[in-house]
């Protein structure tokens, strides 16, 4: 099973979503996780109550969104790999820095407690900025791994870096072989 986490991002939830789906599609089932700011939080993109009747339609789950209930993943409720999409740079820099706040930190903590893969697609727009040494930090952690990534304005928005989800599968399976997918910038 794996673990499938949403942190803010709202912008990218459609293209999270849609791969959520292939993933459903090959065989995996899925354990939805939300972050607090994601369960609670309607935006110009949507309703946070039609995005969890969504995302627990798709995965017939109940979706952990406290730190409570998501302290057991890795411990007691072992998954395959736990998949970060979108992950935003205020999840990112947490992660770095080893604070669990959240239920997506406290999530991946416990997770990789475990020795498992953690799969991150990035949608930061301080990622070349603020964020970039945690990039680093997260990079040269054993068991992290990043969904390829551009930069999606380079003009308007030149910090900015955002995954290409549609690698998701691909940087997936290459974490379960306990490698990087490559090219990591595109």
């Amino acid at each position: 099973m794996l673990g499938y986490a949403f942190c803010g991002s709202f912008c990218t939830h459609a293209h999270a979503i849609e791969q959520m789906k292939r993933l459903l599609a090959m065989g995996y089932e899925i354990q939805p996780i939300m972050s607090e700011t994601v369960w609670n939080t309607d935006t110009r993109f949507g309703s946070a109550e039609n995005l969890r009747e969504l995302v627990e339609g798709l995965c017939a789950r109940e979706i952990i969104h406290t730190v409570v209930d998501a302290e057991p993943l890795g411990p007691k409720t072992r998954l395959d790999a736990l998949i970060i999409s979108p992950c935003t740079g205020n999840t990112l820099a947490k992660l770095a820095n080893g604070i669990t706040d959240t239920s997506v930190c406290m999530a991946a903590k416990a997770h990789l407690r475990s020795d498992r893969p953690l799969v991150i697609s990035l949608a930061s727009n301080d990622a070349l900025s603020a964020n970039l040494k945690n990039i680093a930090t997260l990079l040269s952690r054993k068991y992290v791994y990043f969904v390829p990534m551009n930069q999606d304005d380079p003009e308007k928005k030149p910090h900015s870096l955002v995954a290409d989800f549609n690698k998701l599968p691909e940087t997936l399976h290459a974490a379960m072989e306990g490698r990087q997918f490559r090219r990591l910038f595109l």
